[in-house]
């Protein structure tokens, strides 16, 4: 597992033994990086440039890093897991992104809880839970009815295809799907405009 481009290009990743997570594979960690360099956002943003990135179940850090090193100002990963953020911390460290990176122990649904309270904002949100345990729809609700993603933001969801995710919210708008064997991956615009059944 390494950075696939960017200014970290090439760095490797660091997956302990025995750590309990399921890191997004290259080829799939390329198409989700094209896709959002291409998806058309309001006033023609791109998904990448100075986002501020919430990489939720964060595993290894795959996602953040990768966001950092292609363009992202800044990533905060979340983990309940220490062997997943002593992980995340090593690999900050080796692709030398310390002051682009922050890393914060807790359920990842109930920091989201906290960051709604606390006032943070965030245009690219990953969440890439367990598989099959029912935590996608469950996070993207609290997202919906957050003020945690700003307006126009991205969230990209990686699930498995035997858990089928939710598509009529409040303010998230279902813009594209992607399936890569077992995994499928959906991309999601925080959109004020929407509203349940359509705009």
């Amino acid at each position: 597992m390494r950075i696939i481009t960017g200014i970290a290009k090439g760095i490797k990743l660091k997956v302990p033994r025995g750590l309990d997570v399921r890191p997004t594979a290259d080829r799939v960690k390329e198409s989700i990086f094209n896709i959002l360099a291409n998806l058309e956002l309001p006033n023609g943003r791109n998904a990448l440039a100075e986002a501020t990135v919430l990489d939720l179940f964060a595993g290894t850090g795959n996602l953040g890093l990768e966001s950092l090193s292609r363009g992202a100002a800044h990533t905060l990963f979340v983990d309940h897991s220490l062997a997943s953020l002593a992980a995340v911390k090593e690999n900050i460290n080796h692709a030398n992104f310390c002051k682009m990176a922050e890393v914060r122990r807790g359920d990842s649904l109930k920091v989201l809880d906290a960051l709604n309270k606390s006032g943070r904002l965030f245009t690219l949100v990953f969440v890439d839970p367990p598989y099959n345990r029912g935590l996608v729809n469950t996070a993207l609700q609290k997202l919906d009815m957050s003020d945690v993603v700003e307006h126009g933001g991205v969230i990209v969801v990686e699930h498995s295809k035997h858990e089928q995710i939710n598509t009529d919210w409040h303010y998230l708008k279902l813009v594209r799907s992607e399936r890569y064997g077992e995994t499928l991956v959906a991309f999601l615009i925080q959109d004020e405009k929407t509203t349940l059944g359509g705009s």
